[in-house]
């Protein structure tokens, strides 16, 4: 029994060699595979990298653009609003054209404006509008209502919207 069992373990470990000899790879094939594969590997983390970089780079300066184009509309709004204001103090709407520019800006912040922004940019233009049919205001009571300073400011509330806009796009930046 004991010849039995060395004569099956003799071909065991016989077949164990012969096996590991069908087996066996060239180390210059090992070292070969192992340059091409690093080398890929290499490649594709430069290239994903420098995709992901560009991409960033691009949001960045695409959201700059945007917040520079608001800044740009909203303070058209603003200066086309004080010169409507005061205008509306001391005359009446005889030419429905001077309100034009004031609603092309306002339907151009209506495009892009956040609700509050456009509630406002309304807000301002229906002060105005309102102000046009009220009767004339004399030089005392444009005084008066100079030195109530911001409580008699149409774009106050407007203003404060954009800063509050444009302040929360600067800290998502």
């Amino acid at each position: 029994m004991l010849a039995g069992y060395a004569e099956a373990r003799n071909r065991v470990f016989h077949n164990r060699t012969a096996l590991s000899e069908t087996f066996r790879m060239d180390t210059a094939i090992v070292t070969a595979l192992t340059g091409i594969f690093g080398s890929l590997l290499g490649g594709s983390a430069s290239m994903a990298t420098a995709w992901v970089t560009q991409r960033t780079s691009n949001k960045r300066k695409e959201f700059h653009a945007e917040l520079t184009r608001r800044g740009t509309l909203y303070s058209h709004f603003i200066n086309e609003c004080s010169a409507r204001a005061l205008d509306s103090f001391e005359n009446t709407l005889d030419k429905s054209e001077r309100l034009l520019s004031i609603y092309s800006l306002l339907n151009r912040i209506r495009l892009c404006a956040s609700d509050a922004v456009l509630a406002a940019a309304e807000g301002a233009l229906a002060a105005i509008s309102e102000q046009y049919f009220r009767p004339n205001l004399s030089l005392e009571q444009l005084r008066a209502l100079i030195r109530d300073g911001a409580n008699a400011d149409p774009l106050k509330s407007f203003a404060e919207a954009c800063r509050a806009e444009l302040k929360s796009m600067h800290t998502a930046l």
